[in-house]
């Protein structure tokens, strides 16, 4: 996949199906705009829905076939406009959306009610920035609210959950402005379950650990 305006990549790199050229131009696009960061972030719970279908698909179940460009542009466009309406239902409507446009109508992924929601807090003295996670477990995973306080931008942040098993799965990211105050907060999901996390991490994009959030 090819394209001359970057923007619209955006999904396409969220979904991982960008070439390994694209993905190299994109990702040097992606540390000179915030604006791309914010819609690659936003498509966590579109992710964490497929690596959770990944993960409950038996090895003999046949792959479905790879959605052409013309698919990939509707499904992102779409999104987009549902992005617009309100940002709990484009959430719910875009891990939908995009579950049922790889592997089919009839086949449920999400679903189930949620465990008692825990918020996390921590703090880390030298690098100042502070975060509080709300975790929610589902069959699916686990719904999460998010906010960090980090005044010491600008920069590109990323929250990542840390499996027990050691495994990383990185559930959003974000840009911080220079001399922010004010405290990012977002809704995102992974596909982790509450009992198999051991912590949270918000770090950069080059991989400096900001703050270390642990999992009760």
């Amino acid at each position: 996949m090819r394209s001359l305006d970057r923007h619209r990549d955006a999904g396409a790199y969220a979904l991982g199906v960008l070439d390994e050229a694209d993905r190299f131009r994109f990702e040097d696009h992606l540390g000179q705009c915030p604006g791309c960061v914010a819609r690659v972030g936003g498509f966590g719970s579109a992710t964490a829905a497929l690596a959770l279908y990944a993960r409950a698909t038996p090895p003999a179940v046949e792959t479905v076939a790879e959605a052409g460009p013309v698919l990939l542009d509707k499904m992102v466009s779409g999104m987009e406009r549902v992005r617009r309406g309100g940002r709990r239902r484009w959430l719910c409507a875009m891990a939908a959306a995009v579950v049922l446009a790889v592997v089919g109508p009839g086949v449920v992924v999400l679903g189930g009610s949620g465990d008692g929601a825990v918020r996390l807090d921590a703090r880390d003295a030298g690098t100042g920035v502070s975060a509080s996670v709300t975790a929610s477990g589902h069959e699916w995973g686990t719904a999460l609210g998010i906010e960090v306080r980090d005044a010491r931008g600008p920069r590109v942040c990323e929250l990542v959950a840390v499996g027990k098993d050691g495994s990383r799965q990185t559930v959003t990211s974000w840009a911080v402005r220079a001399h922010d105050t004010a405290a990012t907060t977002t809704q995102s999901a992974v596909a982790l379950r509450p009992q198999e996390i051991a912590r949270f991490e918000v770090r950069t994009v080059d991989g400096t650990r900001l703050v270390a959030i642990p999992m009760r």
